[in-house]
């Protein structure tokens, strides 16, 4: 159930999983996803060392167009090979160092609907933020919020008008159904889970 690491546009998580003065949560469909992060130039020929930020690597190949930095400018990959753990990427528009050498540490994004097909149950995390949560006894918990990377499994936090925070683990004993047509997750919660609330006389 967990989701994949496509991360959403910095520009739109800024404002992703902030509740409302009315107490609910505001969720934009993102742009872009940040696919990789230009680190420091490689030779003379505009190459630059990119960590890979996606789990679909092997789309980062010559002709495919991506958008740089927070104002999303279009580049065009030139070539590409992989080193050390990442890619060597230059750029149609970046034909030597001293071109690229400015941006260190830049973000690439791909439009997030040139984003692969997932297998059935596992999800993008943009496409999770801003679903109801309901449990599978019918009480309506609250919006996803936030989706917290951890070593075991990926943890869900929901954000409750009862509750407050509510924190889920993305397993299957927990989360039961994903309806992304109908924004709405099922999930069975575990002994645990919820937080304790006084009673609404105040004992």
């Amino acid at each position: 159930m967990s989701s994949r690491r496509h991360r959403a546009s910095q520009r739109r998580k800024a404002n992703e999983g902030k509740p409302s003065q009315s107490g609910s949560a505001e969720f934009r469909e993102p742009d872009f996803v940040l696919v990789g992060i230009l680190r420091r130039p490689h030779g003379l020929r505009g190459e630059a060392q990119v960590s890979i930020e996606t789990d679909f690597p092997e789309r980062l190949q010559p002709g495919l167009k991506l958008f740089l930095g927070p104002e999303h400018t279009p580049v065009t990959i030139r070539s590409q090979r992989p080193v050390d753990g990442g890619l060597l990427l230059s750029f149609e528009e970046f034909p030597d160092r001293n071109a690229i050498e400015h941006l260190r540490n830049a973000p690439l994004f791909s439009p997030v609907q040139d984003s692969p097909p997932l297998p059935p149950g596992q999800y993008y995390r943009h496409q999770l933020m801003g679903l109801a949560v309901v449990s599978d006894a019918g009480e309506e918990l609250g919006t996803l919020i936030q989706v917290l990377e951890t070593g075991a499994n990926d943890v869900y936090i929901v954000h409750s008008e009862r509750y407050g925070e509510v924190l889920l683990p993305a397993i299957r004993d927990v989360v039961l159904d994903v309806d992304l047509a109908n924004k709405r997750m099922q999930v069975h919660l575990l002994p645990g889970l919820l937080p304790e609330i006084k009673d609404e006389d105040g004992g």
